[in-house]
């Protein structure tokens, strides 16, 4: 941004003079907020990346349903003093019915998916086979907004489920890795990876009408209202739990959710979901490094090789000249 250049009148040993003085953040006389996005998206990364890890790591002592009350839970309470709905508006008619599409599909089918998914599957492979969501944004925009299925489209899904192929391939080529084979569990993340692209789709346009923490916090309250029937296994499961699942539980919450969520949605807002998308292609690799390091996880040889073919594929059917608002680039995984 250009510096702009303002001024005052200062009267001195009667002698009147014009004092300017330039300043970044400021246009046409008016203050001007400093575009925090690319920080945000890689706190989201960085986030995103550690839930799939987290959600691994208490996959045997919390059920995926009330995994997922659980963790929504726990964001709502974190994020309702930010949004502070007392003193804002909340939004009403189209707006809302936006609110309960992403808040149904995305913060609870989606996270039941990914949670019962990563039973069979470990977090490098879950992440790399969600990122496959935008091939679903894609083809959700070609029939409703009817942009059709060109080329690259077609050729790149081709290529990407051929990657999925190979991972649900993967468990018997390499002993000495986790097993990361299982059909029920490819399955989930596709079921996943539909899920987050159809809500997401839903949370753009609901984004120009309030600000993004009180998108989040109004999604995660949606999310706990369908998870709702969980509640008894999550009272059970909590009894039995160990302080150190209760503090992934809390982690998954807090930062993955209340704060991932936040500056992914804040991200959103100022930049084309195109580079948010492409930002957050950084997640399964980030995904593979903490498991590693956290649960000394390692997806088979194979299972990598599948996973470098799903981005290619997606990559592929970016290609395709879209107008500036068609929200086909709307998508980028989350967790």
């Amino acid at each position: 941004m250009a510096p702009t250049t303002f001024g005052w009148i200062v009267r001195q040993d009667d002698r009147i003079s014009l004092v300017t003085v330039s300043h970044p953040h400021y246009r046409g006389g008016v203050k001007t907020e400093r575009d925090l996005s690319l920080p945000a998206m890689l706190v989201t990364v960085v986030l995103w990346a550690s839930a799939f890890v987290g959600i691994r790591a208490v996959g045997d002592t919390f059920s995926p349903g009330s995994l997922t009350l659980g963790r929504l839970v726990v964001g709502a309470i974190a994020l309702t003093f930010f949004a502070r709905p007392r003193t804002t508006a909340l939004p009403t008619g189209r707006p809302l019915l936006l609110v309960v599409l992403y808040g149904v599909v995305w913060f609870g089918a989606y996270n039941l998916a990914l949670n019962a998914a990563e039973r069979d599957l470990d977090a490098g492979t879950t992440a790399l086979i969600v990122n496959v969501g935008p091939i679903f944004a894609a083809v959700i925009a070609g029939v409703l907004y009817k942009e059709g299925f060109p080329k690259p489209l077609m050729i790149g899904m081709g290529i990407a489920f051929g990657g999925v192929a190979l991972i649900a391939l993967s468990a018997d080529s390499d002993s000495s890795a986790v097993d990361t084979a299982s059909t029920t569990g490819v399955v989930l993340c596709i079921a996943a990876a539909a899920f987050y692209a159809f809500g997401a789709l839903a949370q753009k346009p609901a984004l120009k009408h309030m600000q993004p923490i009180m998108s989040v916090w109004l999604g995660c309250l949606v999310g706990v209202v369908v998870c709702l029937p969980f509640a008894p296994a999550l009272i059970d499961e909590l009894s039995g739990a160990s302080l150190h699942d209760i503090l992934w539980l809390a982690y998954l919450g807090v930062f993955p959710t209340a704060i991932g969520f936040s500056t992914w949605s804040y991200a959103l807002k100022r930049i084309s979901t195109g580079k948010a998308a492409s930002t957050t292609y950084l997640v399964p690799a980030v995904a593979t490094l903490i498991s590693w390091a956290v649960l000394d996880e390692v997806p088979a040889a194979l299972a990598f090789v599948g996973g470098a073919l799903c981005l290619v594929g997606v990559a592929i059917t970016r290609l395709k000249s879209t107008p500036k608002d068609a929200p086909v680039d709307e998508q980028a995984p989350a967790s």
